[in-house]
């Protein structure tokens, strides 16, 4: 009877310890070798809120332990005076090439994800990808790509002829239905939209799109179709009713570049769509220009007007060139990226440092060309909101760009409930950064730039970025993508 009641107590005592004790206060058997050590970083982690100096265990590319302890490593980063941060989740990346893949990797990014355009054919893209990537990788099915094959549109990207102009038929609508739900269930992370880039898609086009995401639960990630204030409402409203009818998720793209003077209307509309239990968010990036293909529907006829900007406010990203009536004539006729310089900074800080807006790139370099934001939009949040302006906190910038996308993905992707966190289980995605110094380097003249006060960055328990070297034979990069249905 003694003993059993001494167990009884032993098992108390044992329950209400595991109770008011932390996960991350057990120090792991001092006997243990882990792969790698992350030491004395102040580690701040989202999700419980712990921000303190701590050790980091890895083992297998997972997190094995968060310990107040020294920790033992075959190999042992130093990271005092560094702060150690899930790795970023870049909802918003075109550009899915190993350029770019880099330029990201060195502003801190492990997670590169193209979910507005998207991609038409799944199964060949994510194939094209396997094993040549540093960083994690992953699209939606896009409503755009499949719209240019159907009408054959001659675009690279994005429409420049037949898909920007034509009215679907219900019959072609039906055809557009069964892309986009093979695409799902071959695994897309949802389906995207530029709705701004296809004008003649009608809201019932869009409205039938949506309800194919709403079958899968799948979230819409959308360009909304038009920008400044009374269009930009009227735009949001479109997507938010889908959303109701449809039960699909919506995420709003850049809602910083596409609302203009409205940014606070919109954000105001999101706000109220969530306190009703709307299944909606969005994203923003830290610059007060935005970029696309000259070629594209946002050019056409009157866009002057309707973007409130003219010639000299264009910019021409192979060059650097501001345009004039002539050289956009000829350029429209060539197509090609430009860069748009027609944001205001009041409402670029309102919606980076909204506490509950992800921060995304809306990236896409090729051959060094492009906007700066491909290149240093994680470090531009980290050294010129969080550290100059003191706009947010550490915690409060690393959650934007670590916890939120990951919830975004959860409900598609369950596997991303073991990123954007440190703790013990969690992939050991990792970004090091020195809060002193993270800074942008690129510019509008030199997009290409690396960030820098990023020493270490890690994929999968792998260094992609060691002591600021990238480390270009270690390709760990992992496909992010849904189950097959």
């Amino acid at each position: 009877m003694l003993l059993k009641t001494m167990s009884f107590r032993i098992a108390f005592l044992v329950t209400v310890l595991l109770l008011i004790l932390p996960q991350q206060a057990f120090v792991q058997d001092p006997g243990t070798v882990f792969d790698l050590v992350i030491a004395n970083g102040r580690v701040i982690d989202p999700e419980s809120g712990l921000d303190g100096v701590r050790h980091v265990g890895i083992v297998s590319g997972a997190i094995q332990s968060v310990s107040d302890s020294p920790l033992r490593g075959r190999k042992t980063i130093e990271a005092s005076g560094l702060i150690v941060a899930p790795g970023f989740i870049d909802l918003h990346s075109h550009g899915q090439t190993l350029e770019n893949y880099q330029a990201k990797a060195h502003d801190g990014v492990t997670t590169a994800l193209e979910m507005e355009v998207g991609v038409g054919d799944i199964d060949h893209w994510y194939a094209d990808r396997a094993n040549k990537a540093p960083i994690n990788y992953g699209a939606t099915v896009g409503h755009i790509p499949n719209r240019m094959a159907l009408l054959a549109d001659p675009g690279a990207f994005l429409p420049a002829e037949s898909a920007i102009s034509t009215e679907l038929s219900a019959d072609q609508i039906e055809e557009m239905k069964q892309r986009l739900r093979k695409g799902l269930a071959a695994g897309a992370l949802g389906i995207g939209f530029g709705i701004g880039y296809t004008p003649a898609a009608t809201p019932w086009e869009i409205l039938e799109m949506f309800r194919v995401a709403g079958e899968f639960k799948a979230p819409c990630y959308v360009h909304l179709r038009g920008g400044g204030e009374a269009t930009g409402v009227q735009s949001l409203g479109e997507v938010l009713s889908a959303s109701a009818v449809s039960g699909a998720p919506l995420h709003v793209v850049h809602i910083n570049s596409t609302g203009g003077d409205a940014v606070p209307k919109l954000m105001e509309m999101i706000l109220q769509a969530r306190s009703h239990g709307m299944d909606v968010t969005t994203e923003a990036y830290p610059y007060t220009a935005s970029a696309t293909r000259i070629e594209s529907a946002l050019f056409s006829d009157g866009w002057q007007s309707r973007r409130n900007i003219s010639y000299e406010d264009v910019q021409w990203a192979a060059t650097g060139e501001r345009l004039t009536a002539e050289s956009f004539a000829r350029y429209r006729k060539e197509g090609g990226s430009v860069i748009v310089h027609n944001m205001r900074e009041s409402n670029i800080a309102l919606a980076v440092t909204h506490p509950s807006v992800i921060i995304a790139s809306d990236g896409n370099l090729r051959d060094g060309r492009g906007h700066p934001r491909s290149t240093g939009t994680f470090a531009r949040v980290l050294g010129r909101y969080t550290r100059e302006q003191k706009a947010m906190t550490w915690s409060d910038a690393i959650r934007k760009m670590t916890l939120l996308p990951a919830q975004r993905l959860e409900g598609r992707v369950p596997a991303m409930k073991n990123k954007g966190r440190i703790r013990a289980g969690a992939d050991a995605d990792i970004t090091i950064f020195d809060p002193e110094t993270v800074t942008d380097e690129a510019t509008y003249q030199d997009p290409a730039r690396y960030s820098r006060g990023i020493p270490y960055v890690l994929v999968r328990g792998t260094l992609v970025v060691n002591e600021g070297q990238l480390q270009e034979a270690a390709l760990p990069g992992k496909a992010i993508r849904a189950d097959r249905q």
